[in-house]
């Protein structure tokens, strides 16, 4: 980067925003989405603009993006898998959602394409969710989100809110694992052992080596600070 496109970078600097997704790959933080607060209105940031950070060098770069751009909205659960970053889920103007977008980070075009999926079924919509990647999978936990009441199989995986439903569909928070193959573009879900953390939204994950982490989040009125741990290969 020439010495004039530097300084123009080092001026820039992504807006204060809630609800974004943020991961890094090859000492680069990306910044996507989001909202900000305006009076007492919450504003979706920009959907075709990513924001990067270069953590060596302390600068920050605007990059557009293109391709099948997802909507603006928050909430969404970003990873990052070989060099691509990939979200589900989130909460647009129609409220939540269960897509699933895909873009490359690395070959400096930034397009979007949203992923059909070829077999499986997909979690129902939601947001606030964590992912875990573990041998080339992306495997979803927890978060907010609606059902059809057909669909709430029991209260153990999924705790209805009970101040927000509209006819035969419930808002709840939810304790299931799905898991995406990106190769065979297929979902499914791993039938789980042990003792399961409670339907949760807005929790941390992280991954190291064979087990995934799940800490604090929503429960209802209650915000949690307990931790949990899941064998990716078991599945205990």
């Amino acid at each position: 980067m020439d010495s004039a496109i530097e300084k123009h970078c080092s001026e820039l600097v992504a807006r204060e925003r809630s609800g974004h997704t943020a991961l890094t790959e090859r000492n680069v933080l990306y910044v996507w989405g989001g909202y900000v607060s305006i009076a007492d209105d919450e504003v979706f940031l920009p959907n075709d603009e990513i924001w990067l950070y270069d953590l060596e060098r302390g600068v920050w770069e605007m990059c557009r993006m293109s391709g099948e751009v997802p909507p603006p909205m928050s909430g969404t659960c970003g990873c990052s898998l070989n060099g691509d970053m990939y979200i589900f889920g989130g909460c647009d103007d129609n409220g939540q959602t269960n897509q699933l977008y895909c873009v490359n980070l690395l070959d400096g075009k930034y397009t979007w394409r949203k992923i059909n999926h070829k077999s499986g079924s997909p979690p129902s919509p939601r947001d606030k969710l964590s992912c875990w990647v573990f041998n080339g999978r992306l495997i979803y936990f927890g978060g907010y989100g609606h059902k059809q009441l057909d669909d709430i199989n029991n209260n153990r995986s999924f705790l209805m809110d009970e101040v927000s439903w509209v006819d035969d569909i419930y808002w709840g928070w939810n304790n299931e694992v799905h898991m995406f193959d990106p190769t065979s573009a297929s979902w499914s879900e791993p039938h789980t052992s042990g003792c399961a953390p409670d339907p949760r939204a807005a929790h941390a994950s992280v991954t190291l080596c064979h087990k995934g982490y799940v800490c604090g989040g929503r429960i209802r009125e209650t915000r949690t600070s307990d931790l949990y741990c899941l064998d990716l290969e078991s599945w205990t």
